[in-house]
């Protein structure tokens, strides 16, 4: 059900790009005006504007649109990373940060007294985020 809601809403915000004379060919424009709309987030939050939530639906909105335009059914794309971040293991370094770690994981070393990390580790951590 909720799936269904999230598609239907992608649908709605292409068609309401489309109908006001928007964009839905460009993702390099798409995803700069998403970044702008993450820093206005960042900034009501900072500032504590009461638009804060608007801000983040704003980004929903963006987010949301660049998923439709590329054909990803984002809700269940969400579902199944979900799936997957759920049973990550993550270990934390001494700077407080955490990295994740898999069983056969090259990427972190345990033992080692400084453990090093694979570009694609730390850009993993960025995207999922710590358990």
């Amino acid at each position: 059900m909720a799936l269904e809601v999230l598609n239907d809403i992608q649908k709605r915000i292409l068609k309401n790009k489309i109908n006001k004379g928007f964009n839905t060919t460009d993702l390099n424009k798409e995803f700069c005006l998403l970044y702008g709309e993450v820093a206005e987030a960042y900034d009501a939050w900072r500032k504590e504007k009461p638009d804060f939530g608007e801000e983040l639906a704003d980004i929903a909105i963006y987010l949301l649109g660049i998923a439709e335009i590329a054909k990803v059914d984002l809700g269940t794309e969400i579902v199944r990373k979900l799936d997957i971040i759920e049973h990550r293991e993550y270990t934390v370094l001494k700077n407080g940060s955490q990295v994740k770690v898999e069983a056969d994981d090259e990427n972190v070393s345990r033992d080692a007294e400084e453990p090093t990390y694979s570009t694609a580790a730390v850009r993993d951590y960025f995207i999922d985020g710590p358990k």
